[in-house]
């Protein structure tokens, strides 16, 4: 029971995160509860909510990767511009 109360906390944690430091995400949360086993079995529960948290932290790692991905490519279509060279040329 200890480690279904740990990954719920987790849970609550990172929807929180999401919430307040991702909210374009919050909309790609899966929080119906249509998506979790109607079996009341402790095992079942757990092995449910530990693939919904870790799809919480994937969700938030893809995020990040395709915004730094977004990032490095703004700043590389600057860096071809001519007036790029002209601030960086010391001569």
């Amino acid at each position: 029971m200890k480690d279904l109360q740990r990954i719920t906390k987790k849970i609550n944690d990172i929807t929180l995160k999401i919430e307040q430091s991702y909210p374009e995400l919050y909309q790609y949360l899966e929080e119906n509860p249509m998506t979790l086993p109607s079996d009341d079995s402790e095992g079942v529960n757990k092995k449910a909510f530990q693939e919904y948290l870790e799809s919480l932290e994937e969700l938030i790692a893809n995020h990040k990767e395709q915004k730094l991905r977004s990032t490095i490519s703004e700043n590389s279509k600057f860096s071809n511009r001519n007036d790029f060279r002209i601030l960086t040329d010391k001569s």
